[in-house]
């Protein structure tokens, strides 16, 4: 999959150093989201069972165990993966998955 933008993520870490507990398991994700090649939601929801599936397209990942929410739109048709929203569980409280 094409993973955009490492660099929302990145941004998270650099400017908040607090949340630098989250770096490596996220840049685990996107290591292994880089080698996959999902089709769909079933392939998403077997490689990561925790993940929460939304309407169009966006996928929820539990990171930290649990302590940090990423919210991504993928298109399955071209491969692409985009990266919407990085936070803490009390931010993501605050923002509409499913339109972010």
């Amino acid at each position: 999959m094409r993973i955009i933008a490492l660099s929302t993520l990145k941004v998270f870490w650099g400017n908040h150093p607090e949340f630098d507990d989250a770096k490596e398991q996220t840049l685990a994700w996107y290591r292994f989201a880089l080698k996959v090649d999902w089709s769909g939601p079933n392939e998403v929801k077997r490689d990561f069972g925790n993940a929460s599936v939304v309407k169009d397209g966006r996928v929820v990942f539990n990171i930290a165990g649990n302590k940090y929410r990423l919210v991504v739109w993928i298109n399955y048709a071209y491969r692409i993966v985009y990266i919407r929203f990085i936070g803490t569980r009390k931010q993501y409280d605050k923002i509409v998955a499913q339109t972010i």
